[in-house]
């Protein structure tokens, strides 16, 4: 078997349990994806007395970070490359850079978007390179992120549990309980309406299908499984239809805001308290720190309101891993780096100061720059919230090698909706047919649940 069939099986066997991994072995067989490294990794033989290089592709400002390694280890020197955060940016780069065979060494790669790599051959395979041996410094869900066909292919970095960021001053003022339920939320967000004076509960973004995704994670759904060799795209089952369907309300009854988040509106509203809420992940908290800095002291963050009450579901909105892409000449190296930046305690403490996210090493969090009061927080120990969440995160949720032209379609959709082209509800149904027809079109077996 040659190494693009090997990895084209192994794409979908991956996850917490042998079933799924026997489930999905044949899955990728019949797949007429090119491959997209024009080189594969190969270890250089050490040369005594010279200096590795290595090049490191993130968005996260870890300057401070990679800084330490550098002057810690000086026989491995690390170049630290700022790159946009997006598919059409960063992702589109990291792709033209292994069809050139000119690849960085190491690059920040999101868990959705992992499979989608495995699929044109760009990650280096670190179980030959020992990668196993660090399975138990690391959460077992997001270790399991990067591990297809039994062999690990990247280092976890961060995830980003979700939670409830709300204005503490605001509630007392207008007399809200926290909600528990999103029941409680909706009747919150109408209390919002009638007594705040043109502020509303939270925004709607319709440019944040990932967050979308994040919602419909926490009722229960799965969009993404595998039968033998198929796919089975979920999209549009009925929980994904209820979270579709609740938002679509609070649009409609003028609750919540129709913006983008993270935008200069956004952040002046929340300067302002025209908005006072964000169901949002744990790195969230840079974000408004940074850029509501007028509001210290103000916020609190409660867990997510659940579909049941009683119920303790949670979902995660974004992580990462640290990847050492395919044509790498310094694999071990490599390797030693991404494991030590994601598990030196200093290290960690210098990533989250940068936004990173919520660790992935085991145990980081008791101790760490994390686990201690917030003045912005009002002194609450709110990282505590996130540390419950991060727990309460189904971790059977799956991706695609499509996922981000699955993002896309559903942004398309949700934006169209939202301008009053069709609904929210009516959305999912034709992105999980695009979905499917995105996988057949890369030959791939594929078809919709129902």
């Amino acid at each position: 078997m040659d190494t693009t069939t090997a990895t084209r099986r192994s794409v979908l066997r991956w996850g917490t349990g042998a079933a799924a991994s026997l489930a999905a072995a044949s899955a990728l067989t019949a797949c007429g994806q090119s491959v997209g490294a024009a080189r594969t990794t190969k270890q250089a033989p050490a040369r005594p007395g010279r200096k590795v290089r290595l090049v490191f592709w993130t968005w996260v400002p870890m300057q401070k970070t990679v800084d330490l390694w550098n002057r810690t280890h000086p026989d491995i020197q690390v170049d630290l490359q700022i790159i946009p955060a997006n598919v059409q940016g960063g992702y589109q780069k990291m792709y033209s850079a292994l069809n050139a065979g000119d690849a960085p060494d190491l690059a920040q790669v999101e868990y959705y978007e992992l499979p989608a790599f495995m699929l044109v051959n760009g990650l280096t395979d670190l179980s030959a390179y020992g990668a196993d041996a660090l399975r138990g410094s690391y959460v077992p869900w997001q270790w399991n992120q990067g591990v297809f066909g039994g062999r690990v292919y990247t280092v976890p970095q961060a995830s980003g549990p979700m939670g409830l960021f709300y204005r503490a001053d605001l509630f007392a003022k207008w007399g809200i309980d926290v909600p528990t339920t999103w029941t409680g939320f909706e009747q919150a967000a109408r209390v919002v309406k009638a007594r705040g004076d043109g502020a509303r509960m939270c925004a709607f973004a319709p440019t944040q299908p990932a967050w979308f995704a994040a919602m419909c994670w926490q009722h229960g759904a799965r969009w993404v499984r595998t039968e033998g060799d198929s796919w089975i795209i979920d999209m549009d089952d009925h929980l994904s239809r209820e979270v579709a369907d609740y938002w679509e309300k609070m649009i409609h009854d003028d609750l919540v805001i129709v913006e983008p988040d993270m935008s200069s509106a956004w952040y002046a509203q929340l300067q302002t308290g025209r908005i006072v809420a964000w169901v949002g992940p744990q790195w969230g908290d840079a974000l408004l720190r940074g850029n509501a800095p007028n509001t210290s002291g103000k916020w609190r963050v409660a867990p997510l309101p659940q579909w049941k009450a009683g119920d303790n579901t949670s979902a995660n909105w974004g992580g990462s891993s640290t990847a050492i892409l395919q044509g790498s000449r310094h694999p071990r190296e490599a390797l030693r780096f991404a494991h030590w930046v994601n598990t030196d305690r200093q290290a960690i403490d210098l990533n989250v100061a940068a936004g990173y996210g919520w660790p992935a090493a085991a145990n980081a969090f008791r101790g760490s720059a994390l686990d201690k009061p917030d003045p912005f927080f009002g002194g609450q120990r709110y990282n505590d919230v996130f540390a419950a969440s991060d727990k309460a995160v189904d971790t059977s949720w799956k991706w695609s090698p499509t996922s981000d032209a699955d993002f896309g379609h559903l942004q398309n959709n949700i934006g169209a909706a939202v301008a009053g082209q069709g609904g929210l509800v009516s959305s999912l149904a034709d992105a999980q047919k695009r979905a499917v027809q995105d996988l057949l079109a890369k030959g791939l077996k594929a078809r919709s649940a129902r």
